[in-house]
Parts: C-alpha cells; sequence; structure tokens
C-alpha cells in the first residue's frame, strides 16, 4: 500500500495497519488509499480475512476530514444520485466481499470511520479504550457515509437516534451491549483475541467463509422465503466444493459423530 497502510498477508489474513498522524483523521489520500485497499482484497485469490487496525493506540479512524467537507461542491440543488457514491463502495465491498472483514477498534472511532467500521463483518474493542462517536449532527449535517443506514441496523431506531442526535460519545461496553461491537475486551486481550479468530476462520474453506457471508448478507436484503430460496442454492454450491468433502470425511476420521470429540467440536473444527 502506501504510508498510510501498511499491509501485511500472512496464512489468508490479511492485516491492513491505518498509520496517518497526527490521529488518523480520514483525509481524501487515506479514503482513496482505504478504497484502493477494498477492492485489491476483494481480488485476491488468496486472502480469506481482512483485519482493520490502527497503529495510534488512541485513534482507529477519527472521523472523515471536515476541511475536505467544506470543499464539496454546494452549488445548484441537490439531487439524488442513480448509483452509490464512491464512500458507500467502499463501505459496500467491505460488507460483501467474499471475505470475512474485521475491525480492531483499539480507539476512538468516529463519523465517516465508524461508518467503515460498521460495514465490516465484525467490530471488536477495547475496555476502557474504544469509543465510538457520530459527530455529524452537530456539525449541521448528516453522517453521509452510511450512517444512517448501517446504524439502526446494528443497534436499534432508538439506540441509532441517541447516537446520530445525540452526538454523544458511547464506550466499549455499552457498545458491545448495543450490538455495535461484537465484544468488548480487556485491552491487553483485544489484538491476540482478533488475530486468533482471523487465523482460525482463515484455515476454514475459501469457498464455505464466501458462500456463508453471501447468505448472511442476503438475510439483510431479501425477504425469509427468497433468502431461504438463496440459502438452498448456496448450500449445494459448497457441497459439490472438493474441499468441503474432503473436509468432511476428515471430521468423521477425527471422530465426528461420536460423543467424545462431540464434546469439543469448536476445537475439533479447527484440526480438519
Amino acid at each position: 500500500m502506501s504510508d498510510l497502510i501498511h499491509l501485511d498477508i500472512d496464512e489468508g489474513v490479511a492485516v491492513a495497519t491505518i498509520d496517518a498522524p497526527p490521529m488518523n483523521v480520514m483525509t481524501i489520500p487515506l479514503y482513496l488509499e482505504l478504497a484502493q485497499l477494498a477492492a485489491e482484497i476483494e481480488a485476491n485469490a488468496v486472502v480469506k480475512v481482512l483485519v482493520l487496525r490502527s497503529a495510534d493506540p488512541d485513534f482507529f479512524i477519527a472521523h472523515f476530514d471536515v476541511e475536505a467537507i467544506l470543499q464539496f461542491p454546494t452549488d445548484g440543488e441537490p439531487r439524488r444520485e442513480v448509483t452509490p457514491n464512491p464512500f458507500h463502495q467502499m463501505c459496500e465491498r467491505m460488507r460483501t466481499m467474499p471475505k470475512a472483514t474485521i475491525a480492531e477498534i483499539n480507539g476512538r472511532v468516529g463519523g465517516g470511520g465508524s461508518e467503515l467500521a460498521s460495514s465490516c463483518d465484525m467490530r471488536f474493542g477495547a475496555i476502557g479504550r474504544t469509543i465510538v462517536n457520530q459527530m455529524e449532527v452537530p456539525l449541521g449535517i448528516i453522517p453521509g457515509g452510511t450512517g444512517t443506514q448501517r446504524l439502526p441496523r446494528l443497534v436499534g431506531r432508538g439506540r441509532a437516534m441517541e447516537i446520530i442526535l445525540g452526538g454523544v460519545d458511547i464506550d466499549a461496553v455499552t457498545a458491545e451491549r448495543w450490538g455495535y461491537l461484537n465484544r468488548a475486551l480487556p485491552p491487553k486481550d483485544l489484538r491476540p483475541f482478533v488475530d486468533s479468530l482471523a487465523h482460525r476462520i482463515a484455515r476454514f474453506p475459501a469457498t464455505a467463509i464466501a458462500m456463508a457471508k453471501q447468505s448472511i448478507v442476503n438475510a439483510e436484503q431479501l425477504p425469509l422465503a427468497d433468502g431461504l430460496a438463496e440459502e438452498t442454492l448456496l448450500f449445494q454450491r459448497t457441497l459439490r466444493d472438493p474441499e468441503a468433502q474432503a473436509a468432511m470425511r476428515r471430521f468423521l476420521e477425527l471422530g465426528g459423530q461420536t460423543r467424545e470429540p462431540e464434546l469439543r467440536m469448536g476445537d475439533l473444527v479447527t484440526e480438519i
């Protein structure tokens, strides 16, 4: 990548570390690098999991650059766009690409940074350090990078109203309880947990990861009957994957469907 994002790929896990002093404000250059990262990871046949993290201990991404927003054109009447804007496209890539996307939020995340994080499949934070904020309404604007659409789906209507209309800081424990964070962990445990989960997922068949994610995405936008029909189709596709056939046979060889191995299923599946 560039000086703003350091990328490391190991055993199917891509770790992108955001390093944009003084506090990871999402400037136009950083946004462009994040958009490029999303496109490249989506097309990378080796990567199964993308982890976003920050080199700054206090900020994941502070927010979108307000100085840049002040330069956005305001001449003419507002118009409805036919296609998603480029920022929405970047966030949608994170939400829909056939890879697991994880935001490791060790400090503050706000505005456009929170919109990017909330578009990822999973978010993990640190107790006493992670803070979530949408600061647009106090500035006279609204979250324009998916925030008004993502947050109600994550935390519910009332809590999204509190976050967006109030411009309040939400701590890690509250964010976990509300559903924004998957887990709020002690700071010393955050990175080891995320690394362990990312590498665990990356050990599993790529087709199964992609198809499972697609089916979950379908649940967000399709009626139940249509979602179930798509689930059946995707299941059939995974069933035809030679890697799946081999994994199921290995599962039985390791004692699957016998009592003692089944009592430790979470560990057993990592041995396939």
